[in-house]
């Protein structure tokens, strides 16, 4: 067993041992939370729902597997030339033909096949590994802003822009992330910071646009706005229907918590099995419980930067890091939340919230950060990145001796 595990599991062992520990948990989270769906939203059974999160954990392991065991340097051409552009269009048809999926979640949502998904969450891994695969291509050069608008900021602007029409929060999750990457990855600060203006100045031109025309964008802005409003109002003004059950939640669990099951918020919580997950598990496991899980991202923090300072190239810390910062900041904003460190904003807990697409995609950036880990420096020292041109010749080539293998096994 031990020989066929180093020979087919690659990578950093504590990073699996994380992400085993990861789908264990959500598989308890979700099954306590599903009867909120059962016997308030009637639909379901808890087992068909624990079934159902078993599913997306094997396949997402699956996922995680064979990526993990790609060279993550070959992720560099695919990623610019097929999936992110095909990223970019599936959150087109999202913005005009996608559909709501409950009341309580405005993301977009596309459905294929009566399988429903989300285009912001894998735009977010693409242009993750974009940026990554752009600072390492300007990296030591010096280059006016002009120069980085359309290889750099008109993908991010495009991404951000046309997620941020319909999910404010993870848009700004996707621009926060790809500045904290730019800034890692040594980009000008005063290109950042200019970045930074045009953002401003571009979200305060489509609000005051939303604001003539309403009936374009029906409820989105008034949304944001009064979730805003409640969470800086003072306590006797508050109104948050969600928030105040999320803290009665982490209220009741102080100390060793209701018992495994025995959470009754969760019956008040729309959404318990995913936006306030860390809510209910807070009442049920206790204070225990929300260290326990806050515990695991700080490991997961650790693993990330651990894999990025032994990366071999300059491209594998900044694809490490750049798929690593939104699971960390995604967590941070919903335990936030839950405890109104910020307004709601509808963002899961990574790997541990119901749901295939956010799983999926998780397991997707994670199996590339152990494809990095995987692969070790020679002699201790970093190597030199292959140029893009490079590695489209090698790909060119590969392509090529497979259709001569082909051609010979027909003959």
């Amino acid at each position: 067993m031990q020989e066929w595990l180093s020979k087919h599991i690659k990578g950093d062992k504590g990073l699996w041992a994380l992400i085993l520990i990861f789908s264990l948990a959500t598989l308890v989270a979700v099954y306590s939370t599903s009867t909120n769906l059962v016997y308030v939203v009637g639909k379901g059974t808890p087992t068909g729902y624990l079934f159902k999160q078993l599913f997306f954990v094997v396949t997402g392991f699956s996922i995680l597997y064979l990526i993990h065991r790609c060279n993550y340097s070959d992720f560099r051409i695919p990623v610019k030339y097929i999936l992110l552009p095909s990223s970019v269009i599936l959150l087109a048809i999202a913005l005009f033909k996608g559909t709501t999926i409950e009341g309580a979640n405005a993301s977009r949502w596309i459905s294929i096949f009566g399988f429903s998904f989300q285009p912001s969450a894998v735009a977010l891994v693409m242009l993750m590994a974009y940026v990554a695969s752009y600072l390492t291509k300007i990296y030591g050069k010096k280059l006016s802003f002009k120069e980085t608008i359309l290889p750099l900021w008109v993908p991010v602007g495009t991404i951000s822009a046309l997620v941020m029409i319909s999910n404010l929060s993870t848009a700004v999750l996707i621009l926060s992330s790809v500045l904290i990457l730019t800034f890692l990855g040594r980009f000008p600060f005063k290109h950042i910071f200019s970045a930074m203006i045009i953002a401003v100045v571009f979200v305060a031109i489509f609000f005051l646009v939303v604001k003539a025309f309403p009936d374009a964008f029906p409820n989105r802005v008034d949304t944001w706005m009064s979730r805003i409003e409640s969470f800086t109002a003072s306590e006797d003004e508050k109104e948050g229907y969600q928030i105040e059950r999320s803290k009665m939640a982490i209220a009741k669990g102080i100390g060793l918590g209701q018992g495994p099951g025995k959470s009754t918020m969760k019956n008040f919580l729309p959404q318990s099995s995913s936006d306030f997950i860390f809510a209910i598990i807070t009442e049920e496991w206790g204070t225990v419980g929300a260290i326990f899980i806050m515990l695991l991202y700080i490991l997961l923090l650790i693993r990330i930067v651990a894999i990025s300072l032994k990366a071999p190239t300059l491209y594998g810390q900044l694809l490490v890091l750049g798929l690593g910062i939104p699971i960390l900041l995604q967590a941070v904003i919903n335990m936030g939340v839950a405890v109104e460190l910020f307004p709601v904003t509808g963002q899961n807990l990574p790997l541990i919230s119901s749901g295939g697409t956010s799983f999926w995609v998780t397991c997707i950036a994670l199996g590339a950060i152990l494809s990095v880990s995987s692969q070790k420096r020679k002699d201790g020292k970093m190597e030199k990145d292959k140029t893009e041109a490079d590695i489209e010749e090698e790909l060119a080539e590969t392509a090529l001796r497979r259709m001569k293998k082909e051609n010979t096994n027909d003959e």
